[in-house]
C-alpha cells in the first residue's frame, strides 16, 4: 500500500445519513473505479456520530417517532434503481430489526453490533414492518449501514471520523483544499471535498427577530424555526397559553415533547379511543397554519393490487417534450397537470385492481380512455364520474389541498368539532386497506417528486413558479399528503383536544402582536372576530435553506468569499432568490462566483442545494433520487481520485475518531 504522502485525499464535510449513503455507493464502485494502487484516505467532519449525524442522534427524546413505516425504510438501492453502478441491495430498517426478534440478536445482518441502549434493543426485538420506529431505533439503524459500508471498502481505502466542526475551507481551483477544523491548527488537505452537512440552522429573520425583541421586552417566550429535538422549551410554564404557527411534524413533536415529556400518559379504552391523563405541568397549545388542519396520517397498509407501472404520464418522455418545448413553463398552469395526472393513475390503478367492486368499467377500457385525456378537461371528469361511482373514490386534489377552504365558523368550539370529524375520517381512511388507493397514490407522488430535479435543472420554469409554486406550493402540498404523521399521533391529538390542551385556531393564520397586554395574537378568518392572545409564540416548522443567515460556519464563509453561489432564478418577470447552494446539475459541483462556473474540487449534496434532492433514506422500490445522485458523485469521485496524481502531506490533520470497527477492508 502506498504511504500517506501518495495517498488520495477525500475529505466529506458531514457524517450523517447523506454521507454514509456516498461511502455506500463508494464502496459498491470501487472494485470497477478504484485501482488500489494507491491508498484513499477519506476523512468524516462531523462532531455528530457517523452514521445518523445530528438529526438522526440517539441522544433525543424517546418520544420522537418516524413519520415512516419500518418497512418503508431503506439506505439500499434495489432493482428498481436506475444507476451506472451496481446494485448492493440491502435491508429495510424492518428486515435489519427482524435479526433481533427471537432475542438471540442473530448475525443476519454483518458486522454485527447489538444496540448499547436496552430500550431501543427491546423495540427492534418487536419491531413490526408496519410500525412506526422511535429516532433511536433509526440511529441504530443508520450507525449499523455506515458500519456496513466501512466493511465492504477495499482494503487500500481508509475511513478516518474527526468529531469536529468544519469551520473554513481553501485552496486553488487546480491544486489542493485546505478544510479547517475548529479547535485544530493544522487543516486537513484533500484532493476534493465534499460538502454534505444535511439540514442546517439559520440565524433568525428579520421577522423573528422582531418577535424576539417582543417577548424580550414583555418577558415573554418566543422559538424561531428549528429541529424540535433542540428546542429548549423549559421556560414554558404550566398552563400557560402558547401560539403554535404550524402544524406539520415540528408541531406533532412538539406536542409530544409538551404532553407526555412533562409527565401525561394516554389511556385507551376498549373502542381504542384515547383520554389524556395530564400531570398538572402541560402548557395550552393553539395552533394553526395556512390550511388550518395537521398533515394527513400516514397510510398503515400494504398495496392489496399489483405496484402501478410508474412512471407514466411524468416521467423521462414528458420531461423531453416539456423542456423541447422553448417556451417559459408554468408550473401550476404547463407542469401541474401532467403531475396530477401521473398522481391520478397511481390511485386509480390500485382502486380498479384491488377494488373493482367499486367501478364501473373494465380496467382496459378506462386507462385507454384516461390515457389520452388531459387531467382537467370535462372529458375526464366524465370519464371518472361514470367509471367511479363513489364519490369518496374519487381523486380531488383541490378538496385535498384546502379543506377549511371558505368555511366560516361562529365559534373556535364550532371549528374544534369540524377539525375532529376531518382529523378522525382521515385516520380511518388511512388506516384501512379498503382505501388502498390512496396509497397508490402516494407512490406516484414519490415518482413524480424524483423527477422534478431534471426539469429544475433544465431551467426552463419561470422565476415566479421556482419560488411560490415549486418551493412554496408544491412543497407544502407534498408534505401535507406525503409526510405526515402516524395515525396514532394524530388520535393522541384528538385527546389533548377533548382535554382542552389543544386548541385549534383556523387557516390562514395571522400572527401578531399587542403592546397593550404583551401578548401574542393570533387570528385567522376561519372564525371571524375571534383573537387569541398568548404569552409564548413557537415557529413549529423547520428553517429553509439560506445562505445568507446560515449558521454553518463553513458554509458563510465560503458564501461571504464568493465561492459559494446562491441559486438566482430570474426574468423579466421575477427574481427568485432561492437561499440554495447553487451546483452543477451534472456532478454536484459547487459554482464558484470567483472562478465563474463549477469548483472541480469542491462537490454539495443534500437539502442545502438546488438540486432539491433532500431526502437521504428512502421507501424500498422508487428509484430514491438522493441514491441515484450519490451514486453518479461516487463515480465521479473515484474517477478523479483515481486519476489524479496530487501528493497530500504527510500529516494529515490530526485526531480521528476510534470508529470502533476495522476500515479499509
Amino acid at each position: 500500500m502506498s504511504n500517506a504522502r501518495t495517498a488520495a485525499v477525500l475529505v466529506v464535510v458531514g457524517a450523517g445519513p447523506r454521507a454514509t449513503g456516498l461511502l455506500e455507493r463508494i464502496a459498491a464502485n470501487a472494485p470497477e473505479l478504484w485501482s488500489g494502487d494507491r491508498e484513499l484516505l477519506i476523512h468524516l467532519v462531523d462532531p455528530h456520530p457517523p452514521g445518523p449525524g445530528r438529526i438522526w442522534r440517539h441522544e433525543q427524546s424517546p418520544l420522537l417517532r418516524m413519520n415512516s413505516m419500518a418497512e418503508d425504510v431503506t439506505m439500499f438501492t434495489d432493482e428498481t434503481s436506475t444507476i451506472d453502478g451496481p446494485v448492493r441491495p440491502g435491508p429495510s430498517l424492518a428486515e435489519w430489526a427482524a435479526a433481533f426478534s427471537d432475542g438471540t440478536e442473530a448475525r443476519a445482518h454483518a458486522p454485527h453490533a447489538p444496540s448499547p441502549d436496552p430500550d431501543v434493543l427491546a423495540e427492534l426485538r418487536t419491531l413490526t414492518g408496519t410500525d412506526f420506529p422511535t429516532r433511536r431505533a433509526q440511529s441504530a439503524y443508520l450507525t449499523w449501514v455506515f458500519r456496513r459500508a466501512l466493511g465492504d471498502l477495499p482494503p487500500s481505502v481508509r475511513v478516518e471520523w474527526h468529531r469536529a466542526v468544519a469551520t473554513a475551507v481553501t485552496g486553488p481551483a487546480d491544486g489542493p483544499q485546505h478544510v479547517r477544523l475548529a479547535g485544530r491548527t493544522a487543516p486537513l488537505v484533500a484532493d476534493l471535498v465534499v460538502l454534505a452537512q444535511g439540514h442546517l440552522e439559520s440565524a433568525p429573520a428579520v421577522e423573528h427577530r422582531a418577535r424576539a425583541a417582543f417577548a424580550r421586552r414583555h418577558n415573554r417566550v418566543h422559538l424561531p424555526p428549528g429541529l424540535s429535538a433542540d428546542a429548549d422549551l423549559s421556560a414554558l410554564r404550566p398552563g400557560e397559553h402558547v401560539i403554535l404557527r404550524g402544524f406539520g411534524l415540528a408541531f406533532v413533536d412538539l406536542m409530544a415533547l409538551l404532553t407526555e415529556g412533562r409527565g401525561g400518559a394516554f389511556r385507551a379504552s376498549a373502542d381504542g379511543t384515547l383520554t389524556y391523563l395530564p400531570s398538572g405541568r402541560e402548557p395550552v397549545l393553539h395552533v394553526g397554519s395556512r390550511r388550518g388542519v395537521p398533515y394527513h396520517s400516514k397510510t398503515r397498509y400494504r398495496l392489496q393490487g399489483p405496484r402501478p407501472p410508474l412512471p407514466r404520464h411524468f416521467g423521462p418522455a414528458a420531461l423531453d417534450t416539456l423542456i423541447a418545448g422553448g417556451r417559459p413553463l408554468d408550473l401550476r398552469r404547463d407542469v401541474w397537470p401532467l403531475m396530477a395526472k401521473e398522481i391520478g393513475f397511481g390511485h386509480y390503478h390500485e382502486l380498479f385492481h384491488a377494488h373493482p367492486e367499486r367501478t364501473a368499467l373494465p380496467w382496459p377500457e378506462f386507462v385507454t380512455a384516461y390515457d389520452r385525456l388531459d387531467w382537467y378537461s370535462t372529458e375526464m371528469t366524465a370519464l371518472i364520474t361514470a367509471a367511479v361511482p363513489g364519490r369518496e373514490d374519487r381523486l380531488d386534489f383541490e378538496a385535498l389541498d384546502r379543506p377549511l377552504q371558505d368555511l366560516v365558523f361562529v365559534t373556535p368550539e364550532a371549528l374544534r368539532g369540524h377539525v375532529h370529524d376531518h382529523v378522525a375520517r382521515d385516520v380511518a381512511r388511512r388506516e384501512d386497506a379498503a382505501h388502498s388507493a390512496d396509497l397508490g397514490a402516494f407512490l406516484a407522488l414519490l415518482s413524480v417528486y424524483g423527477q422534478l430535479p431534471r426539469l429544475v435543472a433544465a431551467g426552463r420554469l419561470t422565476a415566479r413558479s421556482v419560488a411560490d409554486g415549486l418551493d412554496g406550493w408544491w412543497h407544502g402540498f407534498f408534505s401535507f399528503l406525503a409526510s405526515g404523521p402516524p395515525g396514532f399521533r394524530l388520535r393522541q391529538l384528538l385527546a389533548l383536544s377533548e382535554a382542552g390542551l389543544v386548541r385549534f385556531l383556523g387557516a390562514d393564520l395571522r400572527v401578531g402582536t399587542d403592546e397593550a397586554t404583551g401578548t401574542f395574537t393570533a387570528a385567522s378568518p376561519t372564525v371571524p372576530g375571534h383573537i387569541t392572545h398568548a404569552t409564548a409564540l413557537i415557529e413549529a416548522y423547520l428553517p429553509g435553506p439560506n445562505l445568507d443567515r446560515t449558521r454553518d460556519p463553513l458554509l458563510r464563509r465560503l458564501y461571504r468569499a464568493g465561492a459559494l453561489t446562491e441559486e438566482v432564478v430570474d426574468d423579466p418577470a421575477h427574481t427568485h432568490r432561492s437561499g440554495r447552494i447553487r451546483v452543477d446539475p451534472e456532478g454536484g459541483h459547487v459554482v464558484d462566483a470567483v472562478l465563474g462556473g463549477p469548483h472541480p474540487r469542491r462537490i454539495a449534496l443534500g437539502a442545502p442545494t438546488d438540486s432539491r434532492a433532500q431526502a437521504a433514506f428512502a421507501r424500498p422500490r422508487t428509484d430514491a433520487p438522493a441514491f441515484r445522485q450519490n451514486d453518479a458523485v461516487a463515480r465521479a469521485l473515484l474517477r478523479s481520485l483515481n486519476a489524479d496524481q496530487h501528493t497530500g502531506p504527510a500529516d494529515h490533520g490530526g485526531s480521528p475518531a476510534d470508529l470502533g470497527v476495522r476500515v479499509g477492508g
